[in-house]
């Protein structure tokens, strides 16, 4: 895959409504039952149905979510060699702030960040917040 190839950008996911990725920092990596799930403090836009007024001490409104790919098939990081289970590939995966996402017409997923470039094959992304 290349740049030139066809892709859609995370904006135009209806998954991302009324968030910034680009404002937002992966935690932690894990696979359950085939399921990646990305733990994100997610920054929530003043349109997110539930972005709240930042308190005094805080600039933004962040808040702890999961994003979950079901029906993972393969996690390829472009900063080693993917070699293990799922799970063995994604808990080797750095936390760091979130470049972008995109979705190639040919159906992986792929997000940049400082933990590198991750391609995803899986279904669309199901984004969850957790309480505060």
């Amino acid at each position: 895959m290349t740049d030139a190839d066809e892709y859609v950008g995370w904006r135009k996911l209806r998954e991302f409504a009324g968030v910034d990725l680009t404002k937002s920092f992966v935690l932690s990596w894990h696979v359950e039952a085939k399921t990646l799930m990305i733990d994100v403090d997610l920054f929530l836009e003043p349109e997110h149905p539930f972005y709240e007024t930042p308190r005094p001490a805080e600039k933004v409104c962040i808040r702890p979510a999961t994003i979950e790919f079901s029906n993972c098939e393969s996690i390829q990081p472009d900063r080693s060699a993917a070699k293990g289970s799922l799970s063995d590939i994604a808990e080797a995966l750095d936390p760091g702030a979130i470049e972008g996402l995109r979705r190639f017409s040919e159906g992986p997923f792929e997000i940049r960040g400082d933990f590198g470039m991750v391609r995803i094959d899986a279904e669309r992304p199901i984004l969850r917040l957790r309480g505060p």
